[in-house]
C-alpha cells in the first residue's frame, strides 16, 4: 500500500479519504493531554497535545492530505479566537487553521468554559464524608455550575457559528466528553473525592453532555455521542479497564507520568473510535 504524509510528519496510506482537510479544533480533552507523549509537532509543547491523540487517529484512518491539529491543554472558546498562552510558548488562534477549502472539522469544547475541569481539583478532600464542592458550589439551593454550564451554551454555539464563517464547506463534528467520573459513589482515598461530590461531579458531566446536545441540535451539526458508550470505564476502575487517569500521575496506557483527570491512551482510542464511526469508518 502507498503511503503519504501528514503535516507534522505522521506517515499514513494515501487511498482516497473522502476527505482533503481535516482541522481539529478543541480543548485538553481534544488533545488528549499528555506528558510521555506530548509533541510539538503542531502546538507548543506547553498544550501538552498527545502525538496519539483521537485526531491524529483519525486523520490516519482517514488518510487526509492536509491535517491541522489546534488543540491545546486549558483552552476555552475564546482561544478558538486569540493566542493561549501556555507555559511552554504560545498557541495561536485555533480558527487560523481553518481555510475555504477545510472539509472536515472536529471540535470539543465547554467544559473549560464552564470551570468543570477546574472544579475537580477543589472537590479533593483528605476526609471521606466532607464535601467541599457541594458545600461551596451548591448553595440555598442554587448550584452555580450548572448556571455556569448554561452561560457555556451560547459560547459554544458561538464557536460552531465562527467554524462555518471560516470553514463554509466543513462537515462539523461536536464530540462531548465520555465517563471521566461516574454518579452513585466515588473511590475514596484512591481517588480522594468523597461519595457525595463524586455524584455530584458525574451528574455535572451529564448536564455539561446534555448542553452540548442542545447545541449540536440548533445548530445542526453532528455530536459524537463519546459518553454512553464509556460506562464502566471512569478513573476508578483499575489499569487496562479505565479509560481516564485518576489524581496519581501515571498512566499504564502507554506506562509513565500522566496529566491527572485526562484520557489516557485507551480514552483517546475510544473517542477516535466514536469519531469514525460517525463517519461511518
Amino acid at each position: 500500500m502507498a503511503v503519504g504524509v501528514l503535516l507534522g510528519g505522521a506517515p499514513v496510506a494515501s487511498a482516497d479519504p473522502g476527505f482533503g482537510e481535516y482541522v481539529a479544533l478543541g480543548d485538553s480533552w481534544a488533545a488528549d493531554a499528555s506528558v510521555i507523549q506530548a509533541t510539538d509537532d503542531f502546538v507548543p509543547l506547553g498544550c501538552a497535545q498527545s502525538q496519539g491523540s483521537y485526531a491524529k487517529q483519525v486523520a490516519a484512518a482517514l488518510a487526509v492530505p492536509v491535517f491541522r491539529d489546534a488543540t491545546c491543554g486549558g483552552a476555552s472558546s475564546p482561544d478558538l479566537t486569540a493566542p493561549q498562552h501556555t507555559p511552554l510558548g504560545v498557541n495561536p488562534p485555533q480558527f487560523d487553521r481553518l481555510s475555504a477549502s477545510t472539509d472536515l472539522v472536529t471540535l470539543e469544547i465547554g467544559g473549560n468554559d464552564a470551570g468543570l475541569a477546574a472544579t475537580v481539583q477543589q472537590c479533593l478532600t483528605a476526609d471521606a464524608a466532607a464535601s467541599p464542592c457541594l458545600d461551596t458550589l451548591v448553595v440555598g439551593g442554587v448550584d452555580q455550575m450548572s448556571l455556569n454550564i448554561l452561560a457555556a451554551e451560547p459560547k459554544v454555539t458561538a464557536s460552531i457559528d465562527g467554524v462555518r464563517d471560516r470553514a463554509p464547506h466543513a462537515r462539523i463534528l461536536l464530540l462531548d466528553y465520555f465517563e471521566g467520573v461516574s454518579t452513585g459513589r466515588g473511590c475514596f482515598p484512591a481517588v480522594p473525592i468523597s461519595d457525595a461530590d463524586a455524584d455530584w461531579l458525574g451528574r455535572k458531566l451529564i448536564e455539561l453532555n446534555a448542553m452540548l446536545a442542545r447545541v449540536a441540535d440548533a445548530t445542526g451539526v453532528e455530536l459524537v455521542d463519546t459518553y454512553t458508550s464509556s460506562a464502566g470505564h471512569d478513573g476508578c476502575q483499575p489499569p487496562g479497564t479505565r479509560w481516564v487517569e485518576g489524581l496519581i500521575p501515571w498512566s499504564s496506557n502507554p506506562p509513565g507520568p500522566a496529566v491527572p483527570f485526562h484520557p489516557n491512551q485507551l480514552g483517546a482510542d475510544h473517542q477516535a473510535r466514536s469519531v469514525l464511526a460517525a463517519l461511518g469508518r
